[in-house]
């Protein structure tokens, strides 16, 4: 009797923790996978794109994807950092390791998703050989992207820079200014608006599209070669959290021929799918 007490003892602390497991351990492992993506100045275009990547991932990996909108680039990164969103999506290499040189950060790109070329705009002028000596140009001040706008005016041949520079390029970095440009530094979301004012700016996507910059205001585009790399958009993880299976999955549902299609359709040449992009290299 004492050993069938034993027994069915066992058995009741077995049920009980099985049961715990199932009450407690599958609400955590069900936690991981709802997922929060940072990203910036949404448009309806790209909630669409994001409500497919929602929906591959919850139909083929189970993961619950939740989209975070925030209003500038200074805030997803922080975010991140500090584990209020689980991912980001809203920026290229060269910003990231930007930013995280300034900010000791820990963060790593985790897949790729668009590269978007940037332009040359100007109200005043149709072609880039109109541009005329000591003409104004407007770029933006972060340091990314205004290393970023430097090297879509040295592939364009209105500058040249200094053997030796690097990825990040400055103003210091110019060796060869033969027009005579003034460079002039401004907010990355005050670019667009200062075209009534220049006689060119280069624009970043994200405010060329709601200022309804076009083809009938570019003079140039930044082409796809060896000096776009380091301007392809990631997906970005906290380091220690690069190898997460419900993060990888986010990935994976973002790089589908279906997203693919919606990016064409919202944007057309403007943006180009960079997860199998082939740059050229000369």
């Amino acid at each position: 009797m004492r050993r069938k007490g034993l027994l069915g003892f066992i058995a009741v602390i077995i049920v009980i923790a099985v049961a715990a497991f199932f009450t407690f351990g599958h609400k955590k492992t069900e936690a991981k996978k709802t997922v929060t993506v940072g990203v910036v100045g949404q448009t309806n275009q790209d909630e669409k794109i994001w409500n497919q990547v929602k929906k591959t991932a919850k139909e083929k990996y189970g993961v619950t994807v939740k989209v975070k909108s925030f209003t500038d680039y200074n805030q997803p990164n922080k975010a991140l950092q500090e584990g209020e969103i689980d991912l980001n999506s809203f920026q290229h290499k060269a910003f990231l390791n930007a930013w995280n040189k300034a900010n000791k950060g820990t963060l790593v790109p985790i897949g790729n998703t668009v590269i978007a070329p940037i332009r040359l705009y100007s109200y005043k002028y149709k072609n880039i050989n109109e541009l005329p000596k000591n003409a104004t140009i407007a770029v933006p001040n972060d340091a990314s992207n205004e290393s970023r706008a430097l090297y879509v005016l040295k592939n364009a041949g209105l500058i040249s820079f200094k053997k030796g520079t690097g990825k990040l390029a400055t103003i210091a970095d110019i060796e060869k200014n033969p027009k005579n440009l003034t460079i002039k530094e401004l907010g990355a979301e005050q670019t667009a608006r200062s075209l009534n004012d220049v006689d060119a700016a280069v624009v970043n996507n994200t405010y060329a599209i709601p200022a309804k910059l076009g083809d009938k205001q570019t003079i140039y585009t930044e082409p796809l070669n060896k000096d776009s790399e380091q301007w392809i958009n990631v997906i970005v993880a906290n380091k220690k959290d690069k190898d997460n299976e419900a993060y990888k999955a986010v990935v994976k549902s973002y790089q589908t021929d279906a997203v693919k299609k919606l990016i064409h359709k919202a944007y057309g040449n403007s943006e180009v799918t960079a997860w199998n992009l082939k740059l050229k290299y000369k």
